[in-house]
């Protein structure tokens, strides 16, 4: 029985009956309209049906996949999991709201409500900030998924009537070396994709003319089959422009690109796993980019907003107009009527339903009172920018879509909106892992030159360089420092005009501790974050969370997504660094496997006074080096012991008591003008930090390890390369040496070494020699590999 029909009118629309269906019925429809549900969501759907007596349509069930698909809703993170633990009721609730409770920040609001997180920097403005994922666009055509992408988020800041000043990246890939006969069917080459995805952000950010100021690459086998990409935007607005009172009456406005079929079911891809068919079944499923536009429409949001003529918006994006329609209209309680035949197009041969799920790109959609909607139309056909008023909001809780005159849609927000949750089950154990044990190497220095040339150590310039990092002109302290272009440990910039206050942007990021201890990496990433925006200056964190993760049906995936969940709320508890916004990227599984188990923390600090920002690279001859934190063995998932081909089982621990109180230590330090350079320890450990610190000032350093902080006795080769957590090396002014240690007294701290003239990076041991080398060869080994390689 075919239970989808035509219906007897002039352009493409189809019944569905849904009614007496069986289960493998449900299936056949599935197939058939290329849905991504589940049977337990088609049942759902059906009974929904059978109690409205009436047959569904196929723009309605389209609507209902992409509400309720994984991308769109969240249901993992939103569901019921039961864990040896106990029962928990949602992880977005139990661990990313529930800090807000806890924690009660007056200074952050719109909180996983929003477009994007909202941060206070003044009693009148307020930093806007989001991180999304376009993984898996990215892995069938890596230009198109990284720049739109982009895109995306750059809308998200929009969408919260916020003015874009500054983009991230983080981006993760499998080794460039990769062998291609080791490829399977289906998986792109990591190199192919490193030039796609890094040609796509640059070619996106710089024509729409805002800067990309912080970000990482990182390497691992891993990445292979699931390309990761994180991007970021940082936006500003007056408080009083965040407008939220759409009301019964108030106009639908589409507004930028013309809708084509790019894009379609891109949210019900993003939430599959990737397999050998992927490149062929799913292309149309990546959206073209055109920042062109999308810098146009900007211009207009910020005039509409400066006049505050709007009542509300959002950004079209997953899901396209079917999600940004109905969950504005859910959003206040009310219902909307959508004309959708008036939607401009790319193409005229688009039926409805895929007119109503077309994810193209830069498209807003704008909430305008009456007496607002000819300005606000005005403003964009001054700009050039097609816009459109589709309907409006009313009181119906219903929403209804029509086309030609025709009522093609009758769509219950509620029912939509509120499908039983998913309830899953965790199985995660420990992996059975340990420590090798590693003979001494003969040369310390061939060590420290091979982690210098590691690709997830060395120089990223050719990356960042390919980025504007200073168009706006508000980038204070940029990716790349001093003489010889060193990695900054973040990013500070000044989005006001009139105030010296600034914010700090850094990262955290390190997969191969998730490998060993998702909770633990939770932990050590947060930390990671915070430490890196303390050496810049940065303090009062607001904290963004970015899971990439395998397929959560499976139990131990998802056993190790709790831990790591659980990781996130007791370290930033302790932090007192409450989470303003995040985003789960599930389903990176390929025919090589899953991908390594991923959480992205994003700080956003502030930096009380920009003009007392430190960078990491050293200053003066003559100056102290001190050593803040203590170092212990612990290489598990350490770059050193990736040099060995072993991941290892003792993955960073911390005390974030211990490591905030010596922060606050080294921030009263900066404030007092005693410090002139700080710089994080982490991947590769104390002697790559230090020859970061030496190279990039061009200057020397003569260092005793023997002076260190240690937990216990240690090998040599630890103490360099051992990756514990609390860790910063800190340049002190030579005659501020005695008011430093005062300020530090009551925390782990030592006086390691003294910055030198010649250069050359010294090494010993209790006074003993232990590696020698010049910076030249320091900085050829750091800056060689990633620039040899197109």
């Amino acid at each position: 029985m075919d239970r989808v029909k035509k219906a007897d009118l002039p352009f493409s629309h189809h019944t569905v009956d849904l009614l007496n269906c069986s289960d493998s019925d449900l299936l056949a429809i599935k197939e058939q309209l290329g849905l991504g549900l589940s049977l337990a969501e088609l049942q759902y759907i059906r009974d929904h049906y059978v109690v409205r007596e009436r047959k569904a349509t196929d723009i309605e069930l389209q609507t209902f996949d992409q509400t309720m698909s994984e991308h769109c809703s969240h249901k993992t993170f939103a569901g019921t999991i039961e864990t040896p633990e106990g029962t928990i009721n949602g992880l977005l609730k139990t661990y990313f709201r529930r800090l807000i409770d806890d924690l009660k920040p007056e200074w952050c609001y719109g909180v996983f409500e929003d477009n994007a997180g909202l941060v206070d920097i003044t009693d009148d403005v307020t930093i806007a900030i989001k991180v999304e994922t376009h993984n898996h666009p990215s892995a069938i055509e890596p230009f198109g998924g990284a720049a739109t992408g982009l895109g995306g988020v750059i809308r998200d800041i929009l969408g919260v009537w916020g003015e874009p000043i500054a983009n991230t990246d983080v981006l993760c890939f499998g080794p460039l070396n990769y062998p291609y006969e080791k490829l399977p069917e289906g998986v792109k080459h990591p190199n192919y994709l490193f030039n796609g995805v890094v040609d796509g952000i640059g070619s996106y950010g710089n024509s729409i003319g805002i800067p990309t100021v912080n970000g990482a690459t990182v390497f691992d086998d891993d990445y292979t089959g699931n390309v990761l990409v994180y991007a970021g935007c940082i936006g500003v607005l007056p408080k009083d422009q965040y407008i939220r009172k759409v009301k019964p009456g108030d106009y639908v406005v589409l507004a930028g690109g013309r809708t084509g079929h790019d894009g379609i079911h891109g949210v019900t891809f993003a939430s599959v796993e990737l397999s050998e068919e992927s490149e062929e079944t799913s292309r149309s499923a990546v959206q073209i980019a055109n920042p062109i536009e999308e810098e146009k429409v900007k211009r207009a949001i910020k005039q509409i907003s400066e006049q505050k003529l709007g009542s509300g918006i959002t950004d079209i994006g997953g899901g396209g107009l079917s999600c940004g329609v109905c969950e504005t209209a859910e959003r206040y309680n009310l219902g909307v009527d959508a004309f959708i035949d008036r939607v401009p197009l790319k193409a005229d041969d688009m039926a409805p339903w895929e007119i109503w799920i077309s994810e193209s790109q830069e498209r807003m959609l704008l909430a305008v009172p009456p007496e607002n909607l000819e300005k606000v139309l005005q403003i964009f056909s001054d700009e050039q920018v097609d816009a459109t008023v589709l309907g409006q909001y009313n009181d119906s809780r219903h929403a209804k879509i029509f086309y030609n005159e025709e009522e093609i849609a009758d769509l219950v927000l509620e029912s939509l909106f509120n499908p039983p949750k998913l309830n899953r089950k965790t199985d995660w154990k420990p992996p059975e892992l340990s420590d090798p044990i590693l003979e001494m190497p003969e040369s310390l220095g061939d060590i420290l030159l091979q982690l210098l040339s590691s690709y997830n150590i060395c120089s990223k310039e050719k990356v960042v360089r390919r980025y504007d990092q200073e168009v706006k002109g508000q980038t204070v302290i940029k990716p790349l420092q001093g003489w010889n272009s060193g990695p900054s440990d973040a990013s500070v910039l000044k989005p006001l005009d009139d105030i010296w206050k600034g914010i700090s942007v850094a990262s955290g990021i390190n997969s191969r501790y998730g490998k060993i201890d998702p909770y633990w990496m939770a932990a050590s990433v947060i930390d990671e974050a915070i430490r890196n925006s303390v050496c810049v200056g940065g303090r009062r964190w607001a904290l963004l969370d970015n899971f990439a993760w395998g397929n959560p049906e499976y139990p131990d995936r998802l056993g190790g997504l709790v831990y790591a969940c659980k990781g996130c709320y007791d370290f930033a508890k302790a932090y007192g660094a409450p989470f303003v916004s995040g985003k789960d990227s599930l389903y990176n599984e390929s025919p090589l496997g899953p991908v390594a188990p991923t959480l992205l923390i994003t700080s956003l600090g502030i930096v009380p006074d920009i003009r007392k920002a430190v960078t990491m690279d050293l200053k003066k001859p003559g100056n102290a080096l001190y050593m803040i934190g203590v170092t212990k063995p612990e290489i598990g998932g350490s770059e050193y012991l990736r040099l060995q081909g072993e991941l290892g089982g003792s993955v960073p621990k911390l005390n974030p008591e211990v490591n905030m109180a010596a922060y606050k230590r080294v921030l009263d330090a900066m404030d007092s003008g005693i410090v002139a350079a700080c710089h994080d320890c982490s991947e590769g450990g104390l002697a790559v930090s230090l020859s970061e610190m030496a190279f990039t000032g061009g200057i020397g350093l003569d260092v005793d390890i023997g002076q260190v902080p240690v937990s216990e006795f240690m090998r040599d080769d630890y103490l360099l390369f051992s990756e514990s957590n609390g860790r910063l090396l800190v340049e002190v002014h030579a005659d501020k040496t005695d008011e430093f240690e005062k300020i530090m007294h009551d925390s782990p701290f030592s006086c390691i070494g003294v910055v030198k003239k010649d250069p050359l990076l010294t090494i010993m041991k209790d006074g003993d020699p232990l590696l020698e080398l010049d910076l030249s060869l320091l900085m050829e080994a750091w800056k060689t590999p990633l620039e040899a390689r197109r």
